[in-house]
């Protein structure tokens, strides 16, 4: 898979195809820092799946917050959100996900991020018609 923009440095041999799922309500920002010489950065919306190349020395920053400021959440090991290669596609679709380590962690940002709806919230109720 050919990045777009900052291909990953020729010279290397261990390269390892990622999935980030952003799996709460918030923009993030993903970002690779740890590597000399490649520049990787990517707005991740709510929902989306993120499907990148990387080193396997590689740390994978996720960077969360509003307009005027954001906070470093997480930082992942590229190795963690590793997808299986060796699967009929390579580009995880409904049928295919990936590696057990990013679900973990998916299901893990999903269990942090879920809050029960207040009562006074669960049911709709008309207020005032004009």
């Amino acid at each position: 898979m050919a990045q777009i923009l900052d291909p990953l440095p020729s010279n290397v041999s261990s390269q390892i195809l990622c999935c980030y799922v952003n799996a709460t309500s918030q923009i993030q920002i993903a970002r690779i820092s740890n590597i000399a010489n490649w520049y990787f950065e990517r707005v991740v919306f709510p929902g989306q799946r993120l499907l990148f190349e990387a080193l396997s020395e590689a740390l994978l920053e996720i960077h969360t917050g509003s307009m005027a400021s954001a906070i470093l959440s997480d930082r992942i090991p590229c190795t963690r959100l590793q997808i299986d290669q060796n699967a009929p596609s390579s580009v995880p679709t409904e049928d295919t996900h990936p590696s057990q380590a990013a679900q973990a962690y998916h299901q893990r940002v999903m269990s942090q991020t879920r809050q029960p709806v207040p009562e006074s919230l669960a049911t709709p109720a008309l207020t005032a018609v004009d």
